[in-house]
């Protein structure tokens, strides 16, 4: 019962937070959340225990008591992942197939790396020590763009299609990856003896990122079939809720990618009934279902973030390492999107303002922070928390916020058409 309280206070407070942004802050609704709930847990952080330690205690409380880690990783991730992939149109994602897969594996690795290496340097200067290996850590759980914040703030920047796949894609496909180079690092970090070589660590991202993307292709097959046969719309709710919970135990008892293959089924059963057309009714009701799922759970996913702060002890003395931090994500975004583009055939797709949508649209959240809580106790693992607390905030409120004027639709639309002009000259 315990978790049912918990979940019930949150839906309860995102509710409250989500009128109050509506009616006086006026932001996209998840950023506004997470806004309001920063703003309650620093006048708790500050106030809290002299003037309201009750309301102090039950907030203190209640984060304690949920294991944000296993809660998004084991369960809101894969709804939202879900959700996701079945409102991405499979042949907008073949087009964008290339950059959509180097962006997620290569372009993980590249900015793992340029991040620990320009941190580990760096950090001494304002008075942090953090071995390298933690450094590589703290890359690895930063690299990967948040598919949760990414799809949400999406939304209300008016991108091209091409744009918007190749972001979004890279999002939702580049956790797999990410998964397996932190779980290595991590287990060095700690001592554990791992296997470095080529052949091992290729079968470690073949069984994850693989065996998940198969599992997801197997259950979007099966289950689309079984719709087909039966054109009603609580069935088909039910038998989509039944892909991502029980795809999810299965995954979890294979030991391979759980979001890897909520994005996969996703993508399967979302142009699977577009090819056999549904009752409009039946589409109708499916489509609104997990739009509400999406919206509901990501008013909690951010209120927790916003809360997160509660958990955080001592983050002030972590400001300067935090802002040294955010400066450094961005450099390895911008070298990890860059570098790449440089070496891909038809590198003429990527204009100057396509780049600055894909580096200014990498924006990081819940991901990063639930794996940032998953390192084991030690005397670094609240530094790694706080300055991924720092990048994660600045990344959804300033990126979030200011994608859309970033992302400038008449340019895109001019450069666009040049490229396709070119295009064709060349054909």
């Amino acid at each position: 019962m315990e978790l049912y309280y918990s979940f019930s206070a949150l839906i309860v407070l995102a509710s409250i937070f989500a009128y109050l942004n509506y009616r006086f802050l006026k932001l996209p609704s998840t950023i506004g959340i997470m806004v309001i709930a920063i703003m309650v847990s620093i006048i708790l952080v500050l106030f809290g225990e002299n003037f309201l330690p009750r309301t102090f205690g039950h907030l203190n409380k209640l984060m304690g008591s949920i294991d944000f880690t296993e809660v998004l990783m084991g369960a809101m991730l894969n709804f939202l992942l879900f959700a996701g992939g079945i409102h991405i149109n499979i042949d907008d994602l073949k087009e964008q197939f290339r950059p959509v897969v180097i962006f997620s594996t290569a372009g993980v690795v590249i900015s793992t790396f340029v991040v620990g290496f320009v941190m580990f340097y760096l950090l001494p200067f304002v008075g942090v020590q953090l071995p390298f290996i933690y450094c590589l850590v703290f890359g690895a759980l930063i690299s990967p763009t948040d598919p949760v914040a990414v799809l949400s703030i999406l939304k209300q920047a008016k991108v091209s299609k091409a744009l918007e796949t190749k972001v979004a894609g890279e999002s939702l496909f580049n956790d797999g990856m990410a998964v397996v180079v932190f779980t290595v690092v991590l287990q060095l970090a700690i001592g554990n003896e791992v296997d470095l070589g080529i052949e091992s660590i290729g079968l470690l991202l073949l069984k994850e990122a693989g065996g998940g993307l198969f599992l997801g292709v197997v259950l979007g097959y099966v289950t689309s079939r079984l719709m087909r046969e039966v054109d009603d719309y609580i069935i088909s709710v039910l038998v989509t809720l039944s892909v991502v919970m029980g795809g999810y135990l299965i995954a979890r008892q294979m030991h391979i990618s759980g979001p890897l293959t909520m994005v996969a089924a996703g993508l399967f059963m979302g142009n699977f009934n577009v090819k056999f057309k549904m009752k409009s009714i039946t589409q109708d009701y499916l489509i609104k279902f997990w739009e509400l799922i999406d919206e509901i759970l990501n008013a909690v996913l951010f209120l927790f973030i916003g809360f997160e702060l509660l958990m955080i002890k001592d983050l002030k003395n972590y400001m300067i390492p935090g802002l040294l931090a955010i400066v450094v994500v961005l450099l390895a975004r911008v070298i990890s999107i860059w570098g790449p583009t440089k070496f891909m055939p038809m590198k003429a797709r990527f204009n100057p303002q396509t780049m600055k949508v894909l580096i200014w649209g990498g924006i990081r959240g819940g991901v990063s922070i639930a794996l940032a809580m998953s390192i084991p106790k030690s005397e670094y693992s609240e530094i790694i928390l706080s300055i991924t607390y720092c990048v994660v905030v600045f990344s959804i409120i300033v990126q979030g916020l200011t994608i859309a004027k970033v992302a400038n639709p008449n340019m895109i639309a001019k450069e666009e058409e040049q490229e396709s002009i070119t295009a064709n000259e060349t054909h």
